[in-house]
């Protein structure tokens, strides 16, 4: 299986610059933090959304969904002028709902576990493209786009951790990461609760979870299960997986508030989450932030 180069991210970094912010790193004590909350659509989810629209170049598009994704999908479309759909489960959050309406994509609503199967027939009925939240080269390639910044922004990086649930994310940075410096280790974080990339790793093959296990996790962004282009990745380029606690993400979002002031969604806070809870290898360390669309309800 061919995996994403440094040649693609440095062209999908290209891609997306005019439409993506370069987020800073923002120090709180001793741990750097990348906050993709920053972004226009509140998460990375920019990145590899609009790098694929760029590459598939469709003319229209369907994705499924646990908010962020098809919210950034649906910006991206909205930027090209083209039709958007957007699969999300029952129970997606309110917050991320409304904003994937608001940027102008028609919503549908399933069970979880038909989500996937409700994209690939919208797709097929509509004659949409299905731009998938992780399992593509192109949308691994844009995620990959904060690997390259985080390297030329922290000279001597040593640890740089990084939310899990699809793997998109992970593949990307790790792509990007290693390319420039093999010696920095990149770790993966999850809920215990989600936990499918830690035991699909130790088990050296791919297991995925029911729905009825990952979505007793609050980081609802992170339910879903590697692919099998994501494992390749992880495999080939992750140096560990560790998971975190329910009450450690909470612990992780007042700590991000409070120290550096931003704004985490539990999804976002796990990688800030296993730096606290002393998960993770030593050293100078990044965490990604990787999204801040809280519900102010919850």
């Amino acid at each position: 299986m061919e995996l994403v180069s440094i040649d693609d991210i440095r062209a999908a970094a290209d891609r997306v610059a005019p439409h993506v912010l370069r987020t800073p790193l923002i120090q709180a004590d001793d741990l750097w933090v990348k906050p993709e909350s920053l972004q226009r659509v509140g998460s990375f989810k920019i990145r590899g959304a609009t790098n694929a629209v760029a590459v598939l170049d469709p003319q229209g598009v369907v994705t499924h969904s646990s908010g962020n994704h098809g919210q950034a999908l649906a910006y991206a479309a909205r930027l090209k002028g083209i039709p958007c759909v957007v699969v999300v489960p029952e129970g997606a959050p309110k917050v991320k709902t409304d904003a994937i309406w608001a940027w102008g994509a028609e919503l549908v609503v399933v069970p979880p576990a038909q989500r996937v199967v409700a994209a690939e027939k919208l797709a097929a009925e509509r004659g949409l493209t299905l731009v998938p939240p992780y399992d593509h080269p192109a949308v691994i390639a844009g995620q990959g786009t904060i690997g390259l910044e985080v390297m030329a922004d922290l000279p001597g990086v040593e640890v740089v951790l990084v939310p899990v649930s699809g793997g998109g994310l992970i593949s990307g940075i790790a792509s990007a990461v290693k390319a420039l410096d093999p010696s920095v280790r990149v770790i993966g974080v999850e809920p215990e609760l989600a936990a499918d990339a830690a035991e699909s790793v130790a088990a050296g093959r791919r297991v995925t979870w029911e729905p009825e296990r990952t979505f007793r996790t609050i980081a609802d962004g992170l339910r879903a299960d590697l692919s099998e282009l994501t494992f390749a990745h992880v495999r080939a380029r992750v140096d560990a997986i560790v998971t975190v606690t329910e009450d450690e993400i909470r612990d992780a979002m007042r700590y991000l508030a409070a120290r550096a002031r931003l704004v985490a969604e539990p999804s976002g806070a796990v990688a800030t989450a296993a730096y606290l809870a002393g998960r993770t290898a030593p050293g100078r360390t990044v965490a990604i932030l990787s999204g801040g669309n809280l519900d102010p309800s919850a």
